[in-house]
């Protein structure tokens, strides 16, 4: 990675904070939501696991598997950079699924009006995971070279 030019490496670097940033921010609402709290989201749905089972079970799965993971992939980016862009990567697609997901689903379902916090909160996480996805395909023999 030393090979990389210095706005590839600012750029990979914003990308790490930002991806951190919104891994750290959906601890904390998922924490919130497995703690029992109704979370309402900027579509007008409210993420409440008393009258949606299935929140529980993705909230229990972020706290203790997506975002460790995400954080552990951003440490090693540093410490071991093939693996922690392996890693990454795989995060990537998780974000550009599931963002995707809850996009399609805000849309369908909810209705919402379009506002900047809906924005940030729904598909912003997918071009998140493109991006980063983008500039691993664009710089795949400096990250993976021996």
């Amino acid at each position: 990675m030393q090979n990389l030019s210095i706005a590839s490496q600012l750029t990979l670097y914003g990308l790490l904070a930002l991806i951190g940033l919104f891994a750290l921010l959906l601890l904390v609402w998922q924490i919130r939501v497995l703690r029992g709290e109704a979370m309402p989201n900027p579509d007008g749905s409210i993420d409440d696991w008393r009258q949606q089972k299935i929140l529980f079970g993705l909230a229990f799965a972020d706290v203790l598997l997506v975002c460790p993971a995400t954080l552990a992939a951003i440490a090693l980016a540093f410490l071991a950079p093939r693996w922690g862009h392996l890693l990454l990567a795989m995060i990537g697609f998780w974000l550009v699924y599931i963002n995707f997901a809850t996009t399609a689903t805000s849309l369908r379902f909810e209705t919402p009006k379009i506002t900047l916090s809906w924005l940030l909160v729904f598909p912003a996480g997918a071009v998140l995971g493109l991006a980063y996805l983008a500039w691993a395909a664009a710089h795949f023999d400096a990250v993976f070279a021996r």
